[in-house]
């Protein structure tokens, strides 16, 4: 008899262990997503910024598994978990499971502000990355049109929130588009006067990362022409001003929301299950405490048994994967009668692009830092080696290829859905 494998989530994860578990035809894999397809979630950015295409970061699970006689994809979104019958329910029916592994990672974290949810852009789906570049570009189509330069500077400025790698590459890119694409594509905004705000709560950037990366980062979004503002919070945005912890506020229409995750809360399952930001608690074989057949991985989780990552591992496409992996290698293991072995995580490093030219990485064995040239191609060569399929690479490579040789990039269009 096959082991029934439902797996909720096709992230970093939840893709890692089913193609893991497929080669053992003893399993048989569901896969469950509100999404047909599988996305980079470290390049949307470069989506929503038009230096990508969507299809570069994507790909249809159906495509990604087909010819393999132990998978099934089922799209649809998790409401319930009946773990007495080994059961869940789904927004469009229920399936019954030996195994349930839950990939369900995160979602944007507003903090409970309204109004910021309602018009701030987020960056964590496909469809922030898509929605984000149409609105700036409308923006500055916007902008085109007005004479008076203290009416058109919201519709210019640019404001990040988060000091993390997210909210460092869209500065730089923002940067860039600025001084070079904007000046050549729309002369009326030449010498306009846009500004962009990088705002942290932190007092530096890049905080899990060292301290050289941390100032290589600052001086050189300043040297950009960012303004770079540490130790401030956002705590309100109304479609038009950003008001600040500190009681000032900026004009601008464009707030980008790249700080705060939380992960999902399923019914089913009890409040004790959950820790801070909605993680599920997990043991170092990363099965849900008080549960026999239920898992979590990748950012869904957190476990305390690494002695190294007590208050548990970073949120980071690493991890999960790790998780993934690890996990199927146990669920084998486990049917064959053999000893599973808890997760030990791999630290292979952190890494932040900022320009042209412009990154940092960091590689904690042997402990090495670089900057600047080389710390760009290695972001350059584990991005492209980190995407899913062959084409997302050639399409990514191709894509980053033209930009660097022409400065111009034909992906900068505004398509909108058909209004209802």
């Amino acid at each position: 008899m096959q082991e029934r494998i439902l797996i909720i989530g096709g992230g970093f994860a939840g893709v890692h262990i089913a193609k893991t578990l497929i080669k053992d035809s003893s399993f048989q894999v569901t896969l469950i997503d509100k999404n047909n397809y599988n996305f980079f979630p470290p390049l949307i950015y470069q989506v929503s910024t038009g230096y990508l295409d969507p299809s570069s970061i994507s790909y249809p699970f159906r495509n990604l598994f087909r010819n393999k006689d132990n998978f099934r994809f089922r799209m649809g979104e998790l409401q319930e978990i009946i773990a007495e019958e080994n059961t869940i329910i789904l927004d469009n029916g229920r399936l019954s499971y030996d195994h349930l592994i839950l990939a369900t990672g995160t979602h944007t974290n507003f903090f409970g502000l309204d109004q910021l949810q309602k018009h701030a852009i987020p960056m964590k789906t496909l469809e922030d990355g898509l929605q984000m570049r149409n609105r700036l570009l409308q923006h500055l189509e916007q902008a085109t049109q007005i004479n008076d330069t203290s009416l058109r500077m919201p519709w210019l400025n640019m404001v990040v929130a988060g000091g993390g790698p997210t909210g460092v590459e869209i500065c730089g890119i923002f940067a860039e588009l600025r001084n070079k694409t904007i000046r050549k594509e729309f002369p009326e905004l030449i010498n306009s006067g846009a500004r962009i705000y990088l705002i942290n709560g932190g007092g530096e950037l890049l905080s899990p990362m060292s301290k050289k990366s941390q100032e290589y980062a600052l001086k050189n979004l300043q040297e950009m022409g960012v303004e770079v503002m540490l130790n401030t919070r956002v705590v309100d945005f109304d479609g038009e001003r950003v008001m600040l912890k500190d009681g000032s506020h900026i004009y601008s229409k464009n707030l980008i929301w790249a700080t705060g995750v939380v992960g999902f809360k399923f019914k089913g399952l009890p409040e004790e299950s959950y820790e801070r930001g909605n993680r599920l608690t997990v043991d170092g074989f990363n099965k849900l405490v008080n549960s026999e057949n239920i898992y979590a991985i990748g950012d869904a989780c957190i476990q305390h048994h690494d002695e190294q990552f007590p208050d548990g591992h970073p949120q980071l496409a690493q991890v999960a994967i790790q998780q993934g992996v690890n996990l199927a290698i146990n669920l084998k293991r486990t049917r064959k009668g053999e000893k599973a072995e808890p997760f030990d995580y791999n630290d292979k490093g952190s890494m932040a692009i900022i320009g042209k030219s412009r990154a940092v990485a960091d590689i904690p064995k042997p402990h090495l830092h670089f900057n600047g040239l080389i710390a760009w191609f290695i972001w350059i060569f584990i991005h492209l080696f980190s995407l899913i399929n062959y084409r997302n690479k050639l399409r990514t490579f191709y894509n980053w290829s033209i930009e660097y040789l022409t400065q111009n990039q034909d992906l900068r269009l505004i398509i909108r859905p058909k209004k209802e």
